[in-house]
C-alpha cells in the first residue's frame, strides 16, 4: 500500500483501509448511497466483493466467515432498507458475541433528518444490538473511524460494530497514507481497557485450584468463548490434569472434542440425560465462557444448587449475572485457563499436589466420573429406526460418520439444528456455525457460503429445514455462480417443526399454522438457480445420493423427505428444571435421577 499521503475519496479510503486491515472477501449489496464506495471498486483487482442477493444474506455470510475463521467479518449495504434488512444479522451476531464491521451508506449529511429518499437512522436502529456504532460527518474522521471499528470488533467480548457513512463523505476528497492509517485510533478511547485487569486473578485463581483439589463430583461447562478464545488446547490440559468431565453448550460444541470419554455431550433444554444429571448434582461447576443461557439452565431454581459455581468469562457482567457465583475469573478463557493449569501443576497447596488421572490413576472424583458413564451408557441419544424409512437422525449421523467429524457443518434454526448437535460428533472449534442466542431461521445456507470463502480447502454442509431454506433460498444463485462447494441439505418435514412438537407436547396437539404444504419443490429449485440436486426419501437413497454430492466439484442440494411426526429428545419442557426431562418418544418417559 502506498505510504504517501494522497488526496482520495472517502470511498477509496474504506477499500484502501479494509485491504490493510486484511479483509478477503466483503459480503454486500449495492444501492443509491454507496454508489462511490462500488465505483471504487470497479476494476480493483485487489479488492474482494461477493454480491449475495439479499442484504440479509450478505451479513449471515460474513457471520459464518467470522465464525469459521475466527477473523472479522465485513458486510456492506447500502441505506434505508438495505441497512434495515440487516438488523436481523446484526442481532444474530451480537448475541452471540461474533466480530463484525458492517458498513453502511446513508443519505448526504445535509439531508439528514429530513425524511429523505431511503434514510433510516440505522445508528438508533442498531444502538442496542451493536456493540459500538458511528456516525461519519467529515471524511477526515474516515479513516481513524475504521481502524477503531476493527479494534472494538475483534477485542474483548467480541461483537458487530457498525460504520455509516454519509453519500457526500463517501465522494468528499482527503489526504491519506497508510502509516496514519496505522496510528489512527491508537489513543482513542475505545482502545482502551478493553479487557479485564488479569492482576487481580491471583487469588481467585487459587481459590478455584484448591477447589478443584477438594471436589467430589466436579463439572467443566465449556461455552462460546472457548472458542472465540482460542482456549481449546487450554481446557483439553486442564481435564487431562484433572479427569474431571465436561459439557459444551450448542456454541461450545467442538470446544472439546466429542471422542473423548469425559465428554458428557450438549447441556439443556434438548441435553444428554448424563449433562443435565451432572449439572443438576455436581458439587463444584466451572463455566468457560458460557452464559448460563436459559436454554442451558432452564428454570434456575434447579440449576447447580448443590455447587460452588466458578465462571471464567472475558465479559465481567456476565459473571454472577443470573446464578450465584462463588469464584469469579474476569479475563480471556485462553490466558485463564493456562494460568490454571500452571499453578495446578506448580503450585500445589500444602494439601498436596493435585490428583489427576493423567499423574495418579486415581481422583477423589472417580465415582462421580464413574456413575456419569454409566448414564451415557443407558441413556444413549436414541430415536426409533424401523428399518429403510429415513429418519433425520440417520441422516445427521450419516454426515458425521461419512465426514468423520470434520467437516464445517451449518445449521438454521428447528429441529434439524438440535438433532444435528446431539447427533454429529464434533472433534474440533468453529467446525459448529449456528444461531444460537437470536435463533434465526435464515441463518444456516448464507453462512455455509461465507464459511466455504473462509475456508476454500474444507468441506462445508448446510443444515437446513424447509421452512428457514425457504428464507434465504436466493442464495443458491451465488452458489451456482461462483461455484462455491457447500453441499446443501434439507431435511424436509412438511411443517415447522419445532413448533409443531412444542404444540404437540405443550399445547394438546392444537396445530396452529405450522403446515408449509405448498413449498417448492427444492429439487426444481435449486435446478432453476443452476444447482445440481436430488432427493432421498429411504436409508439407501439417502446414501446414494450423498455419495453423489461429495463427488460433485461444486455445490449440490439433497432434499431429505422425512416424517413430520418426529420429535427431538430428550426434551425440557420451557419453565420447567432439568430434572423434568422428558425423555422418550412417546413424550411421557421422564428422566427421575
Amino acid at each position: 500500500m502506498n505510504t504517501q499521503t494522497s488526496l482520495i475519496s472517502g470511498s477509496e479510503i474504506l477499500l484502501r483501509a479494509l485491504l490493510a486491515e486484511g479483509v478477503e472477501c466483503v459480503f454486500g449489496y449495492p444501492g443509491g448511497s454507496v454508489l462511490y464506495i462500488y465505483d471504487a471498486m470497479h476494476g480493483n483487482s485487489d479488492f474482494r466483493h461477493l454480491l449475495t442477493r439479499h442484504e440479509q444474506g450478505a451479513i449471515h455470510a460474513a457471520d459464518g466467515y467470522a465464525r469459521s475463521t475466527g477473523k472479522i467479518g465485513v458486510c456492506l449495504a447500502t441505506s434505508g432498507p438495505g441497512a434495515t434488512n440487516l438488523v436481523t444479522g446484526i442481532a444474530t451476531a451480537y448475541m452471540d458475541s461474533v466480530p463484525l464491521v458492517v458498513v453502511t451508506g446513508n443519505v448526504a449529511t445535509d439531508l439528514i433528518g429530513s425524511d429523505a429518499f431511503q434514510e433510516a437512522d440505522i445508528i438508533g436502529i442498531t444502538q442496542p444490538v451493536t456493540k459500538h456504532n458511528f456516525f461519519v460527518r467529515n471524511v477526515e474522521d474516515l479513516a481513524g473511524t475504521i481502524r477503531e471499528a476493527f479494534h472494538i470488533a475483534g477485542t474483548g467480548r467480541k461483537g458487530p460494530v457498525l460504520i455509516d457513512i454519509p453519500k457526500d463523505v463517501s465522494a468528499a476528497l482527503t489526504g491519506f497514507s497508510s502509516e496514519e492509517y496505522v496510528r489512527a485510533g491508537e489513543n482513542s478511547l475505545h482502545s482502551k481497557a478493553v479487557t479485564p485487569n488479569t492482576d487481580t486473578l491471583e487469588q481467585p485463581l487459587e481459590r478455584l485450584a484448591d477447589a478443584l483439589r477438594q471436589a467430589e463430583r466436579p463439572l467443566i461447562l465449556c461455552g462460546g468463548g472457548v472458542i472465540s478464545s482460542g482456549a481449546s488446547e487450554a481446557l483439553d490440559e486442564l481435564v487431562r490434569l484433572t479427569g474431571i468431565p465436561v459439557t459444551t453448550t450448542l456454541l461450545g460444541l467442538g470446544g472439546y472434542t466429542g471422542d473423548s470419554a469425559l465428554w458428557l455431550g450438549m447441556p439443556g433444554m434438548h441435553g444428554t440425560v448424563a449433562a443435565n444429571h451432572a449439572l443438576i448434582h455436581c458439587d463444584l461447576l466451572l463455566s468457560v465462557g458460557a452464559r448460563f443461557d436459559d436454554r442451558v439452565t432452564m428454570k434456575l431454581d434447579s440449576f447447580a444448587q448443590k455447587a460452588t459455581i466458578a465462571h471464567i468469562d472475558i465479559d465481567a457482567a456476565e459473571i454472577g449475572k443470573l446464578v450465584p457465583t462463588a469464584i469469579r475469573l474476569p479475563g480471556d478463557a485462553q490466558e485463564v485457563l493456562e494460568r490454571l493449569n500452571r499453578k495446578l501443576l506448580n503450585e500445589p497447596s500444602t494439601g498436596g499436589a493435585l490428583c489427576s488421572m493423567e499423574l495418579s490413576g486415581r481422583t477423589k472424583h472417580d465415582g462421580w466420573v464413574a456413575k456419569l458413564s454409566a448414564l451415557k451408557f443407558d441413556y444413549p441419544l436414541r430415536y426409533d429406526d424401523p428399518g429403510t424409512t429415513l429418519k433425520p437422525q440417520y441422516v445427521i449421523e450419516m454426515l458425521s460418520r461419512t465426514t468423520e467429524g470434520e467437516a464445517i457443518i451449518t445449521t438454521d434454526v428447528g429441529q434439524h439444528q438440535m438433532w444435528t448437535a446431539q447427533f454429529y460428533r464434533w472433534k474440533r472449534p468453529r467446525s459448529l456455525i449456528t444461531s444460537g442466542g437470536l435463533g434465526t431461521m435464515g441463518f444456516g445456507f448464507p453462512a455455509a457460503i461465507g464459511a466455504q470463502i473462509g475456508n476454500p480447502g474444507q468441506l462445508v454442509i448446510s443444515v437446513n429445514g424447509d421452512g428457514g431454506m425457504q428464507m434465504c433460498a436466493q442464495e443458491l444463485a451465488v452458489c451456482a455462480i461462483h461455484r462455491i462447494p457447500v453441499k446443501i441439505v434439507v431435511l424436509n418435514n412438511g411443517t415447522l417443526g419445532m413448533i409443531r412438537q412444542w404444540q404437540e407436547l405443550i399445547y394438546s396437539r392444537r396445530y396452529s399454522h405450522i403446515d408449509l404444504s405448498g413449498s417448492p419443490d427444492f429439487v426444481k429449485l435449486a435446478e432453476a438457480y443452476g444447482v445440481p440436486a436430488g432427493r432421498a426419501a429411504d436409508k439407501a437413497e439417502a446414501e446414494r445420493q450423498w455419495r453423489i454430492a461429495m463427488e460433485t466439484d461444486g455445490p449440490y442440494l439433497i432434499d431429505f423427505v422425512v416424517s413430520k411426526d418426529e420429535l427431538v429428545f430428550p426434551m425440557v419442557p420451557q419453565g420447567s428444571g432439568l430434572p423434568d426431562m422428558i425423555l422418550g418418544t412417546s413424550g411421557e418417559a421422564k428422566y427421575d435421577g
